[in-house]
């Protein structure tokens, strides 16, 4: 089945950018690295860049398929379909997390007296109408959105250090716990949250259009986004300090709550809420997105007929952790320790060695 090309290079661009900042701004990454995060950030991306090189590399080997079309085509329709619905519940579980964190963080700093059943409600109606309409329609959303998200960050990281709260001796001392609290911080952690996520994309590349040097922008878009996350996310180290920074439920919204400049800038929590809800929302539209069109190539029914069924699945999935504690934990526990590097590494890894092996055995036989 041939893939209509009808993304530009930009654009996917773009909500890759958008989607790895989804909810990383959430969460101080890297904590237990302490005043040295901003290496195990790094060092979680520089994984994460070779995650990357791998699954464009496997898209370069077969372009026209997507990640769904590639495993029932190399491995079979028995193994192929039976890992289709192994991604399509992974991607589904993803977009429930997003979904979890978006009614929570909702309800923690603006509707604190409405119940979360009531705004994940509200949140899958708006979100799976986006879905319904189609990926065209999550891209150019995401290219009218990038702007201003861009100025809300960018806006952000000049505000903090003018308060006179950035404190760059908090830094310090750097290596105090040696390389192996660095480590043990970003991998596998950092690595499944947020970089190794881009797995996703393999769902997406196929529809870009031809001409555009794809692997290229990816990776400039990648890493700019991984620099700025890197500097973002040691902001919070920067004006809180390792030990307070830990601790805390939202570090960066927290953070943000100390800008008062001249009683001009005030309250820019509002806007950092807004680019929260922003983020989250486009990464669980883009996960939803990768789970109704898996359904669509094992089932041939089309993915608007799945937008139902699998948005009542999320709902009911967001809800299986009964705290906002218990759902971190296991978020930042067993999933990003034992199912996060299933689909991000080892099925990939498997995927393009087989389409390697099966391409140069038909050139040989040919």
């Amino acid at each position: 089945m041939a893939l209509a090309k009808t993304l530009r290079v930009s654009e996917l661009a773009v909500c890759l950018s958008l989607f790895e900042v989804g909810s990383t701004t959430l969460f101080l990454i890297g904590g237990e690295a302490k005043q040295d995060a901003w290496m195990a950030m790094l060092a979680g991306a520089f994984a994460g860049l070779l995650l990357l090189l791998l699954y464009l590399g496997i898209h370069r080997e077969a372009p026209d398929l997507d990640l769904f079309m590639m495993f029932r085509r190399y491995m079979g329709k028995g193994l192929g379909t039976c890992l289709n619905v192994l991604f399509i519940g992974y991607f589904a579980y993803e977009a429930s997390r997003n979904w979890r964190d978006l009614s929570e963080v909702t309800e923690l700093t603006l509707l604190n007296k409405t119940p979360m059943w009531l705004i994940s409600i509200i949140t899958i109606v708006v979100v799976s109408n986006t879905v319904r309409y189609g990926y065209r329609v999550l891209f150019l959303m995401c290219m009218i959105l990038f702007p201003a998200m861009l100025l809300g960050y960018v806006l952000i990281s000049i505000l903090i250090p003018a308060t006179g709260l950035f404190h760059l001796e908090l830094s310090l001392p750097v290596l105090d716990q040696g390389w192996g609290s660095i480590f043990s911080a970003a991998f596998p952690e950092i690595v499944s949250f947020p970089f190794g996520q881009v797995v996703l994309f393999l769902v997406f590349y196929p529809y870009v259009r031809q001409g555009g040097n794809l692997n290229k922008v990816v990776i400039i878009a990648y890493t700019i986004t991984a620099l700025a996350l890197t500097f973002i996310n040691q902001l919070v180290i920067f004006v809180m300090g390792p030990q307070i920074a830990a601790f805390s439920t939202l570090p960066l919204l927290q953070t943000v709550q100390l800008i008062d400049i001249s009683e001009v800038f005030e309250r820019m929590d509002a806007l950092f809420t807004l680019l929260l809800f922003l983020g989250l929302g486009i990464k669980l539209a883009a996960f939803f997105h990768g789970a109704v069109i898996g359904l669509e190539r094992i089932t041939r029914v089309t993915y608007r007929r799945w937008v139902l069924p699998v948005g009542l699945a999320l709902y009911g999935v967001s809800f299986l952790s009964p705290t906002y504690t218990q759902h971190i934990e296991v978020g930042r526990g067993f999933t990003v320790n034992y199912i996060s590097p299933l689909f991000q590494i080892v099925f990939p890894v498997l995927l393009y060695i087989i389409v390697v092996l099966k391409r140069r055995k038909k050139r040989s036989v040919s």
